[in-house]
């Protein structure tokens, strides 16, 4: 079954690829893909490089991957998590941004893989030192790691190394511009929750403009005709937004009330104090105007589900009995952040390899010389 996989990727051949492709380059090669348990290769004809951005995928792209996903979610709920699919590779995992949920979820995604990690924090790292990002790069490379996973808190930081180096990148997060496992472990659960991610009313709440997670929502979400309704203060709101995904309906409004209207998912952001000088409310006032609580919650569509990208400030943006409520799906995204990375690692990481199987597959199929002698010696001796 051929498939188009596209995640941008970089170098090959352009012969037979959609027009998508070809504006950031996509090799082509078989390779396989991890389905479930029971049955784990399938052969496809794309080879993934790197994930950047959810922005230049297409809707068929963006399902292949949620779907890819779904054996992963599956594997969570055994009593024995650890496969050894991944086995003798190994990712990188450099944050030179401080990191929790996504530091930790790729590792556990990694590690159910059955793959080795190195973990690179910026505060312990020789960038203190004066090293460039580049140099770091390199040096970790030279340390033949499979896939770089990384987050930086300059935007186009990921694809600036994806340029440079000859293995897969991830991209964990850069400045405001994109946050590609966060888009899509979101998707995934509001795809379980509702049973759709299609036609929907998402309202983005918060500090929309310094946010990643809510341009690789837009940008996802948005090519499965979901209207965006984002509210925050105005300065954190520009009306520029709006354009920010050409063809996606999206609207920007000041007043809470009227941005949690018939709402199906609430998203709810953080105040990112660590990229404001001076924030334009103080905390009583953000929590006067903009903090969900349950009265304000009743105003979205009675099935409405509430999502956070964390960390929660309880009792600012949101208060502890709707981040706890029967709505709330912040552990749910958690959980779907090791399935969603545990995709993205594998595809990544096989369709970097020259045949795309695993070295136990090809030893399988390839039985030893010793093998090969004793079985023509048992059909001699059969004879």
């Amino acid at each position: 079954m051929a498939v188009s996989t596209k995640v941008i990727v970089r170098g090959g051949e352009n012969k037979q690829i959609p027009r998508a492709c070809r504006l950031r380059g996509f090799r082509m090669t078989s390779c396989a893909i991890f389905l479930q348990p029971a049955k784990i290769w399938r052969t496809l004809t794309y080879r993934f490089r790197d994930l950047l951005a959810l922005e230049p995928l297409t809707a068929d792209e963006l399902r292949f991957l949620l779907d890819r996903s779904k054996p992963s979610q599956e594997i969570q709920k055994h009593p024995l998590k650890k496969l050894a699919t991944l086995r003798g590779k190994t990712v990188a995992l450099a944050f030179f941004e401080n990191s929790t949920r996504t530091r930790i979820s790729f590792g556990t995604a990694a590690a159910r893989l059955g793959a080795d990690t190195m973990n690179l924090q910026a505060e312990a790292s020789s960038i203190k030192k004066g090293e460039t990002l580049l140099d770091t790069a390199f040096n970790l490379n030279a340390m033949k790691p499979d896939c770089f996973v990384m987050r930086h808190s300059a935007s186009g930081a990921a694809d600036y190394v994806a340029r440079h180096l000859d293995i897969p990148v991830v991209n964990a997060g850069d400045g405001t511009h994109e946050h590609p496992s966060q888009g899509l472990l979101d998707a995934l659960t509001i795809r379980d929750r509702l049973g759709t991610m299609e036609n929907l009313n998402v309202t983005i709440l918060g500090d929309i403009l310094h946010s990643r997670v809510a341009r690789s929502n837009i940008h996802l979400l948005g090519k499965f005709g979901c209207r965006f309704t984002l509210c925050g203060p105005s300065i954190w709101v520009p009306r520029e937004l709006e354009k920010i995904a050409p063809g996606v309906p999206i609207r920007c409004v000041y007043k809470m009330e009227e941005a949690l209207e018939d709402a199906h998912v609430i998203i709810m952001l953080r105040v990112q104090t660590e990229r404001l000088n001076d924030p334009p409310l103080s905390a009583n006032d953000y929590i006067l105007l903009y903090q969900l609580n349950a009265k304000r919650l009743r105003r979205a569509h009675r099935n409405a589900i509430v999502l956070h990208p964390g960390p929660i400030n309880r009792g600012i943006e949101i208060t502890p009995d709707v981040a706890d409520g029967p709505q709330s799906c912040v552990l749910d995204q958690v959980t779907n952040g090791v399935a969603v990375r545990m995709a993205i690692l594998y595809l990544v990481i096989a369709g970097a390899s020259e045949s795309g199987a695993h070295p136990a597959l090809e030893a399988r199929a390839a039985p030893s010389e010793e093998s090969s002698k004793k079985t023509k010696e048992s059909a001699n001796a059969g004879d």
